[in-house]
């Protein structure tokens, strides 16, 4: 590859990251979470304490979480959330968003600035961002 390849130039996260994100208070039930997911259409809620980000809960916690165990539907998300909640910062460059995304085994990255979550980063936006370029 030559230093004129897109793939290799500098990508920052805050340059694809989606802006808007979903989140809210630890107390919510699974059934009021679900519900804004799909109003909303997105696939992961950031789930905050004291208005921290403290975990995610995505489609598949749902899927997993809500079903295998049997929890009942208003269980509050801080039962079913991932956490500890793990972020990037939104001046981190792609390469580190894939790395941390492989070795933590996770697809949704909320970006936290400041104590406060900024945006989010998929997996498919990486490889859209990789395929678009």
């Amino acid at each position: 590859m030559n230093s004129s390849d897109p793939i290799q130039q500098k990508t920052w996260v805050k340059q694809i990251m989606h802006n808007s994100v979903v989140s809210v208070n630890s107390s919510v039930t699974a059934a009021d979470a679900a519900r804004m997911m799909e109003d909303t259409g997105v696939g992961a809620i950031v789930v905050l304490e004291n208005n921290m980000p403290v975990g995610i809960i995505t489609d598949r916690d749902f899927a997993i979480k809500i079903t295998a165990h049997s929890y009942p539907i208003d269980t509050p998300v801080r039962r079913i959330m991932s956490s500890p909640l793990i972020s990037i910062d939104p001046n981190s460059d792609l390469w580190v968003a894939s790395d941390l995304m492989s070795t933590r085994n996770v697809r949704k990255l909320p970006v936290i600035d400041d104590d406060k979550v900024i945006g989010i980063i998929t997996s498919s936006d990486l490889v859209k961002h990789i395929a678009d370029h």
